[in-house]
């Protein structure tokens, strides 16, 4: 599926496009809003008898994982990196996304995957680099698929090179080109995943190319950053009744007002941030939290 990269010709969606990063309408699509997160308690997940293997417990920003499952470092198709953060665990459901899009690469020969973050060993807030990724149903990959296979201490590198060019905010063309599409493409149509996000660029770029089937394009959500990796993100699983979901997608491609908003000029100073509290795991994830 070739991905065109064509100039708007409209001169005033050019003036809408070469604006700065908007905020954009999509600001709880990553990290949802915990405002409203219903208390999980221990009383709240099945009876013991009848409790899936793994269980995802909270949600995407706020939660942990009980049983969770390792991805091994190394399988067909992929390998994962950085493998020091310990954060290679996830749900079942994750570990066999991963090992079926590497399948999936290795047979349309995109490349071989680099897989990033997924868990810590029990789910639970990172240290470094996420509010999300926090009950084993989120996974990041990285868009390089000319890495050779590495061994695991040259793996330790998070030095992969950026798809777009930042200040055009536009693909690089010799960079992002039909095997990226393509991944994204399998990833955005398998059957348990519930969006993927990518910068708002690379959604544009696959907005403009995209000829044929155009509904996988839902599942494409831009976010800020994400110009070298893509972030899945899983459905909560069935029969994981302690698992908050998000809120669906708008219906459509997505390739309307609600992406050309990430390119508006701010409309107004902004207003500097105060950090916000760290909000208290749900008391089911307490006991399980204290093993990492």
């Amino acid at each position: 599926m070739p991905v065109v990269m064509r100039r708007c010709r409209s001169i005033a969606l050019l003036a809408v496009l070469c604006g700065l990063w908007s905020a954009g309408a999509l600001a709880a699509d990553h990290a949802p809003s915990l405002a409203m997160t219903p208390a999980i308690t221990p009383a709240a997940l099945p009876a013991p008898g009848r409790l899936p293997a793994a269980q995802p417990i909270g949600g995407y920003a706020n939660g942990c994982i009980r049983g969770a499952e390792t991805l091994p470092a190394e399988g067909p198709g992929y390998q994962a990196v950085n493998l020091s953060r310990n954060r290679n665990h996830g749900h079942p459901d994750t570990v066999a996304f991963v090992q079926d899009l590497a399948r999936h690469a290795t047979a349309e020969r995109l490349g071989r995957l680099a897989v990033g973050d997924i868990s810590k060993t029990f789910g639970g807030r990172m240290e470094t680099g996420h509010a999300s990724h926090q009950i084993g149903l989120d996974v990041d990959v990285w868009f390089d698929l000319d890495e050779p296979s590495l061994p695991r201490e040259q793996r330790e590198r998070t030095d992969f090179p950026t798809m777009v060019n930042l200040k055009a905010q536009r693909v690089f063309p010799d960079r992002f080109g039909p095997r990226q599409a393509r991944l994204l493409e399998l990833a955005a149509t398998s059957p348990k995943v519930a969006r993927v996000f990518v910068n708002p660029a690379i959604k544009l770029a696959l907005c403009e190319g995209e000829r044929g089937d155009r509904s996988w394009l839902r599942k494409i959500r831009p976010w800020g950053g994400h110009d070298s990796h893509f972030h899945v993100r899983l459905d909560c699983p069935a029969g994981a009744t302690a698992c908050l979901s998000q809120d669906p997608i708008p219906p459509g491609d997505g390739c309307g007002q609600e992406l050309l908003s990430w390119f508006e000029p701010p409309k107004e100073a902004p207003v500097p941030r105060h950090p916000k509290p760290i909000p208290t795991p749900p008391a089911a994830c307490i006991a399980v939290l204290a093993g990492n």
